[in-house]
């Protein structure tokens, strides 16, 4: 009868043990990957998403929403002599404030930084270690210029949307938010009206 009971006993934990490698093993695949304990799907702006978002990505994507904000596009390939279209002002302020300055890119208040670099109010901008390796010409000048050339309605409207391109959650909770206050009713003070000649009469009525 012990015989029987330890031969059991020993499948019973033989199985446990697999059954709990089992579990290691998905939560691990399913959690991790490499030293970011999060789940991707929770977090959109992580992981491979940030890795599809590169600064022409992002560039394209600010054009399509903001058709007339300044191009600046217009700088030759060192290697080919053409014109890089692609080499824009957004895709060298992204490149500037993820690659330059290591900043978050799903806070306001780090792109505003950034675009306080270029106005000359926050750190003074290191021309050699600004975004031009790829072309003939440094922009850094002519982007400060153009810059501060923009109103600050036109600034802000660049960085709520480069914020909404990294972080689609803050897009969909500002939407929300709006929309609960359009719903919502105003509240009216009472309106008092001043007694009539007569209004004492009525009462005595």
């Amino acid at each position: 009868m012990k015989r029987q009971f330890r031969k059991y006993k020993w499948v019973i934990v033989t199985i446990f043990s697999v059954i709990i490698n089992l579990f290691t093993h998905y939560f691990s695949v399913h959690y991790y990957n490499g030293s970011v304990n999060v789940n991707q799907n929770e977090l959109p702006f992580t992981g491979v998403w940030a890795q599809t978002l590169t600064p022409e990505v992002v560039s394209r994507e600010v054009y399509q929403q903001i058709p007339d904000f300044p191009l600046e596009n217009n700088y030759l390939s060192v290697e080919t002599n053409q014109v890089v279209s692609e080499n824009t002002l957004v895709s060298r302020i992204v490149r500037y404030h993820q690659y330059v300055k290591s900043r978050p890119t799903v806070y306001r208040l780090d792109w505003k930084l950034t675009l306080a670099d270029y106005l000359g109010k926050n750190e003074i901008m290191d021309e050699q270690r600004y975004p031009s390796t790829t072309i003939t010409e440094n922009p850094l000048e002519k982007d400060k210029q153009v810059i501060k050339s923009l109103t600050r309605q036109q600034r802000d409207e660049l960085v709520s949307v480069l914020v909404n391109i990294y972080n689609p959650e803050n897009q969909e909770i500002n939407q929300e938010s709006t929309q609960n206050q359009q719903k919502t009713p105003s509240s009216q003070s009472p309106s008092f009206q001043l007694p009539k000649p007569g209004s004492a009469d009525l009462l005595l009525q």
